[in-house]
């Protein structure tokens, strides 16, 4: 799997004053693979997927993406964040501009792309999502799962090798969770090189090649779904399962 390695972490450490968050963290992900990072709160899975396009800074250690190490500052950096698109727990949407025009924005600004192809690409999205009747709304108009969807739409007008969602339905009302869920499911499917972190526990089992356990700034597990989730390793994982899957 090495040789295609997408992304690549190596003794990579991060602190908060005292605070250790990340520790020693190693961590390969190939081309086209699913990644969920799960673990309790504060386990620093936030700051790990924040960490891979460089929204937080590691103190010592080594990341790559695909192959080369990732820039400090500067014009590469913004590129590499053209790579990896990001969605967040809050939506980030402009308020000011229609779904259509938060889509476009970046492909425009940063890919130098004309506008009518931005457009064009930005309505397939919208279809792809679910949402192509929405392109002329303002994102207030929308519901939260609806905005969620956007988002993802305009992670994905950039083209990016992979994809980072930072608990993309966390602030989600239930029954919007699913629709949200369905949209990466189905990236899934296409290929798209993921890494998630989630409190989702169905979704990292039915669509995560590898879950990743973290707990307390460490990797403890790092396995096929299946094998964490009928037989966890330590201590930790068969805790936090314990609490997760009563309810």
């Amino acid at each position: 799997m090495a040789g295609d390695a997408l992304i690549e972490l190596r003794g990579v450490n991060k602190h908060y004053g005292k605070l250790h968050v990340l520790q020693d963290i190693d961590l390969t992900v190939g081309r086209g693979e699913v990644v969920v990072v799960i673990g309790p709160s504060g386990s620093g899975k936030s700051t790990l997927c924040r960490a891979i396009n460089r929204l937080e800074t590691v103190e010592s250690g080594i990341i790559k993406l695909d192959g080369k190490p990732l820039p400090e500052e500067g014009r590469a950096l913004a590129q590499l964040r053209a790579e990896v698109g990001m969605v967040f727990q809050s939506f980030n949407l402009f308020a000011h501009k229609t779904v259509l025009a938060n889509i476009m924005l970046a492909p425009v600004k940063v890919r130098k792309k004309k506008k009518d192809e931005a457009a064009r690409r930005a309505r397939e999205l919208l279809e792809r999502v679910g949402l192509a009747s929405q392109a002329d709304k303002y994102p207030a108009q929308l519901s939260g799962g609806q905005q969620q969807r956007v988002a993802i739409a305009r992670a994905l007008a950039m083209d990016p090798k992979a994809l980072l969602f930072d608990e993309p339905t966390s602030a989600l009302d239930p029954e919007m969770i699913n629709e949200v869920l369905e949209v990466m499911r189905q990236l899934a499917r296409d290929g798209m090189t993921m890494v998630v972190v989630t409190h989702e526990m169905g979704f990292a089992r039915s669509a995560a090649n590898r879950v990743v356990f973290m707990a307390d700034g460490r990797i403890v597990e790092d396995r096929t779904p299946e094998e964490f989730f009928t037989a966890p390793r330590s201590e930790r994982a068969k805790d936090f399962l314990s609490k997760i899957l009563k309810h």
